[in-house]
């Protein structure tokens, strides 16, 4: 039973639930990759590499933002502050989903092995980035597109200018609703020197810059469905996605926040799993 609740412990430190926003746009490259369903090991490697590196990333920033969460009243129960976890357990956690990262990445394929130290920094850079720029919003949004790219690397073994429009769509996707999250800490962040879109640009005007990066994600995806010549299942989907999107951005108001977490969780939940789910079904049913 304490072991349970340990492991419990590590889900929650690197918020395991909020998995749902990468992999299916992993999952959606790969099959892209592959025109496709790719074979079991690959799927079961892609899985295990995304979400080791996703906990490295999240456990590296967790053990790097302890002094700050523990000063900020929302942050300040995480599991580092309040002391659920040791900082000497974090960092040992990371350094293990950060060796299974890399052994998933060999094997994968050599040229995802070789890229995987890349890959390790630009999750790492991120930590550091709202300590200096309001910009951090867009680096969450390169280290979360590294999903896509990883899984397309990780089926072809090769790189391809294809799958950037994908990418490119994770990018402004990520940063148009941690824009949004960051709405949250204006004050904290106006008071101890954060870095982020509303401290620097005030509520009103991150809200509709969340909007443009929305919009500039979106057409991307309609980009993505152009290039890979996706039959009509993707463009219902992306229907379903424009309306979504619509739909979060209903629910925040400069003046009303209290919808925040349905917009940023639920709402970017839904539009990943449909972006899969309509790709899914365009490269299997023909017609």
């Amino acid at each position: 039973m304490a072991m349970l609740k340990k492991v419990l412990l590590y889900l929650r430190m690197i918020k395991i639930e909020h998995s749902v926003f990468a992999l299916p746009f992993a999952f959606a490259a790969a099959m892209l990759a592959a025109q496709g369903i790719p074979n079991l090991k690959q799927i079961f490697w892609i899985t295990i590499a995304m979400v080791t590196a996703r906990a490295s990333a999240f456990g590296f920033n967790r053990i790097i933002d302890r002094k700050i969460d523990a000063l900020n009243p929302r942050t300040s129960n995480r599991e580092i502050p309040s002391g659920k976890i040791k900082l000497w357990e974090a960092i040992l956690f990371t350094m293990i989903c950060l060796t299974i990262f890399v052994y998933s990445a060999w094997m994968l394929n050599p040229l995802c092995l070789k890229l995987s130290p890349l890959a390790i920094l630009i999750l790492f850079v991120y930590s550091y980035t709202k300590r200096f720029t309001w910009t951090c919003h867009l680096f969450l949004g390169i280290a979360l597109a590294l999903a896509p790219l990883g899984a397309w690397i990780a089926i072809k073994g090769s790189f391809d200018w294809k799958i950037i429009p994908l990418v490119i769509t994770v990018i402004f996707w990520l940063a148009g609703f941690d824009t949004l999250y960051a709405l949250w800490d204006v004050e904290f962040d106006k008071k101890f020197g954060i870095y982020s879109i509303p401290k620097v640009f005030g509520v009103k005007k991150a809200i509709n810059i969340a909007r443009f990066f929305h919009l500039i994600a979106f057409c991307f995806l309609i980009i993505t469905g152009f290039i890979f010549k996706l039959n009509l299942f993707y463009w219902i989907g992306m229907i379903f996605v424009a309306f979504l999107f619509i739909r979060e951005h209903s629910l925040i108001k400069p003046h009303d926040l209290s919808k925040l977490n349905i917009a940023f969780f639920n709402m970017n939940g839904y539009i990943s799993l449909t972006v899969f789910v309509f790709v899914a079904f365009s490269l299997l049913i023909k017609f």
